[in-house]
C-alpha cells in the first residue's frame, strides 16, 4: 500500500495545501495529513479546529485522513507505515529548505522517499503565515481558505 504523510502545522489549512493534497490523491492509496505539534510554535488555532477542518474538507474521500503527531516526522512515517513524505513547493527558496529536510530524512531512513509537488500558480503566494497576519489585522482571508475553515 502506498501511504504518504503530508506533514505540517496547517495553522490554518489553505487552498494551496488543499490543491496539493487533491492533486496527490491519485498518486497514493492513502494520504495522512499529519498535523505536527511543535513545542517551539504557538499556533493560532487549536489542534481540534485544524483536524476538524481537514476532516470536513476531505469528507468525500476515504483516501485522506488527518492525525496529529509529535516528534520526528520520519518516526511518525514508520509508525503509520508511510513510505512517502509529500511536500508542496511554492518557490525555489522552498525547494532549498525542503531539500535539506528531505536529505536529512533520507539519511535517517533510506526507505522513505520525499515527493515534491509544485503549487498551482494561483496559490504560490499563499502561506499559513501570511494568512495568520491578515487575520490578526481583521483582513478578509476568504480567498485564501477553504470555505470549511471558519473560526468565529
Amino acid at each position: 500500500m502506498r501511504i504518504a504523510l503530508f506533514p505540517g502545522t496547517f495553522d490554518p489549512i489553505t487552498l494551496g495545501h488543499v490543491d496539493v493534497i487533491r492533486r496527490a490523491i491519485p498518486l497514493f492509496d492513502k494520504i495522512v495529513i499529519g498535523v505536527g505539534l511543535n513545542s517551539s510554535k504557538q499556533p493560532m488555532f487549536t489542534i481540534e479546529q485544524r483536524l476538524g477542518w481537514i476532516d470536513e474538507i476531505f469528507r468525500d474521500t476515504d483516501k485522506v485522513e488527518a492525525q496529529s503527531y509529535e516528534g520526528l516526522t520520519i518516526d511518525y512515517c514508520e509508525k503509520i507505515s508511510a513510505r512517502f513524505i509529500l511536500r508542496g513547493i511554492r518557490y525555489v527558496s522552498d525547494f532549498e529548505y525542503e531539500k535539506g529536510i528531505a536529505d536529512m530524512n533520507r539519511m535517517l531512513s533510506k526507505h522513505i522517499e520525499t515527493i515534491f509537488l509544485t503549487s498551482s500558480p494561483q496559490y504560490s503566494t499563499v502561506s499559513s503565515t501570511l494568512v495568520r497576519d491578515v487575520i490578526r489585522y481583521n483582513g478578509d482571508v476568504r480567498q485564501f481558505l477553504p470555505e470549511e475553515v471558519q473560526w468565529k
